[in-house]
């Protein structure tokens, strides 16, 4: 399935920790809300320590970002996330308080935010000369969801929620000792187009702050789908294991999008890329908001993940590393990170406040105008340019 020439990056290393990672993102993006809801929140609360974590992104990627482009140091401060991430989320065990949980949501989204904004850089170091293939390592976090989206979903059928938390901290162990296992690299000097000067100059160059106000727009929009798509699923009668099923078939999508990536960014722009998404987007969440009860009709807009999250993300982690030299490429991903996290925040908070005022058909919708909007941010303000 992939062809990467042997020996010119440690290809198996770091598919291995985007495995782990997103395996966890794949244990919590459908589930940690259902968990919530099994220890009897309401929906308000439920949005609001879902945000919480996505809060976090909006500081620590920052903070992690800065300090790994003053020492150089990405790879410890990825090692040292990660275990701090399993540390912290340990202390679950002890209380289900609504306090105690917003605690250990603070507490390990601090470091879990800390450990992918510094990993990718560390890939795309690793892929001097060949980025349009970071598509192909990248994949297999999308491999990892959806191995664990499928046996949580059937797990979840057969024992009670109860063993959530267990199931949560033995995909962090991986995510640790896959991180042991990575060598290390360095961003080598960039010869693109990018003129002198520091991160904020970087930042004034034309439709990079335009790119970053539609990934925060973007991430608002996944909000109901993050926070309430188990539950509404679920109350229209679709079973736990076909949810996880459902969870993976947006996955596997996003995977034949990554696979075919470095081909549809040598033929369109990056701002092409970008529209098409944001409008498919908008399109998505009105199907599900509106139409979820026609399993044909759920099946298409899970399809649809492929442009919602995997041509967006490519996109995405393409126009950073070529926006920004290698002394800012940790502050750049680390803004990406919190501004997405800024938006998802606020997508799973108005989500869950609006849940049960306004329903799932004008919650979805909300979040289809919050993606149509960054379509025409990017339409009107950045220019073309070929990836």
């Amino acid at each position: 399935m992939v062809s990467l020439p042997q020996g010119q990056i440690p290809y198996w290393r770091l598919s291995s920790f985007y495995l782990f990672y997103f395996a966890l993102l794949g244990s919590t993006a459908p589930f940690l809300a259902l968990y919530f809801d099994h220890l009897g929140f309401s929906s308000a609360r439920i949005g609001e320590l879902v945000a919480i974590p996505m809060l976090m992104r909006c500081v620590a990627p920052n903070i992690w970002g800065w300090l790994g482009d003053y020492t150089g140091r990405r790879l410890a401060i990825v090692r040292f996330g990660a275990i701090c991430t399993l540390l912290t989320f340990s202390l679950i065990l002890f209380d289900k308080s609504y306090a105690w949980l917003a605690m250990v949501m603070a507490l390990h989204a601090f470091f879990w935010h800390a450990v992918l904004p510094q990993f990718e850089v560390i890939t795309l170091a690793h892929l001097q000369g060949q980025t349009a293939r970071y598509s192909q390592v990248r994949l297999w976090g999308s491999i990892g969801f959806i191995l664990t989206v499928v046996a949580l979903g059937r797990l979840f059928e057969w024992f009670s929620l109860d063993v959530y938390p267990q199931a949560l901290l033995l995909i962090m162990v991986g995510i640790v000792a896959s991180s042991w296992w990575v060598p290390n690299a360095q961003p080598a000097p960039s010869t693109h187009r990018l003129a002198g000067g520091g991160f904020l100059r970087q930042l004034a160059s034309p439709g990079v702050l335009a790119f970053y106000a539609s990934v925060a727009l973007m991430q608002l929009s996944h909000g109901p789908y993050y926070t309430f798509l188990t539950l509404h699923l679920e109350h229209l009668g679709y079973s736990r294991g076909l949810i996880g099923l459902l969870w993976a078939l947006g996955v596997v999508a996003e995977v034949l999008m990554f696979l075919s990536m470095s081909r549809i960014l040598t033929r369109f722009t990056l701002r092409h890329v970008l529209i098409a998404s944001f409008l498919l987007a908008a399109l998505r969440w009105l199907l599900l908001g509106n139409f979820a009860e026609h399993l044909s009709v759920l099946l298409f807009a899970q399809i649809l993940h492929a442009a919602t999250f995997g041509s967006f993300h490519a996109a995405a982690i393409h126009f950073v590393q070529r926006s920004f030299g290698p002394d800012q490429q940790g502050q750049g991903q680390a803004l990406y990170a919190a501004l997405a996290g800024t938006g998802g925040a606020l997508g799973a908070l108005y989500s869950g406040y609006s849940w049960n005022v306004l329903g799932p058909n004008w919650t979805f919708s909300i979040a289809s105008l919050a993606a149509l909007a960054a379509a025409v941010m990017i339409a009107t303000r950045m220019k073309e340019d070929r990836a």
